[in-house]
């Protein structure tokens, strides 16, 4: 079987949530074009692990022509983790079968520090990934090719014999480039449908 290697927000995880979204923007006190503005601009470097929560919210504050004081900070960093914290139960039912059926596993994730660690301390289904590509510790973001490069030589596998799970399509061809396999997720219906399909094509 294939290994399968999956992305974790908008597939395992869910999406930012609007609530968390709005929290931050309170947080911050500005204006939330602004800010959404200067969050995604600074946060590949953030993603990458070249500046960690402190750094990256000075970095934001610095964009936005404002100040943050350590307390601000601190509400920020706890604001953004909860955004991102909710996870589609379903996919991680789906996880725990595939693990059981002995599918070989693994997770390439764009994630800053302080979140992988908050999922690493409550989630224990992050054990059936054999390898956990957290864009913070290994230096490379999807869609950059040696984020999926690392993957493979972690996982010492042929990419066609890597299976791309992503709900992204600029990541999912990234995947592709480099001679892995892709799928662009949408549900978790769809998903056993592609992997079905793998088994009878065995």
């Amino acid at each position: 079987m294939s290994t399968v290697l999956f992305d974790l927000f908008g597939v395992i995880a869910r999406p930012q949530s609007t609530e968390g979204k709005d929290r931050l923007v309170r947080t911050a006190g500005v204006s939330a074009a602004a800010f959404w503005d200067a969050y995604w601009a600074l946060r590949p470097p953030y993603d990458r692990g070249e500046t960690h929560g402190p750094g990256y919210w000075r970095q934001v504050a610095d964009c936005l022509g404002t100040h943050f004081d350590d307390h601000r900070i601190a509400e920020l960093i706890e604001a953004d983790i909860a955004g991102w914290s909710a996870v589609d139960d379903t996919m991680v039912a789906l996880i725990e079968e595939l693990a059981a059926q002995g599918r070989r596993l693994a997770l390439l994730s764009n994630i800053p520090e302080e979140l992988a660690s908050y999922y690493l301390a409550r989630h224990t289904w992050l054990n059936h990934f054999q390898v956990r590509a957290f864009s913070c510790r290994i230096g490379h973001a999807k869609p950059e090719p040696d984020a999926y490069r690392w993957c493979q030589q972690a996982l010492r596998e042929e990419p066609g014999r890597i299976l791309f799970v992503d709900d992204r399509q600029d990541n999912v061809r990234a995947a592709e480039a480099i001679g892995m396999r892709g799928h662009l997720f949408t549900t978790s219906a769809r998903l056993r449908e592609c992997l079905a399909q793998e088994e009878t094509a065995r």
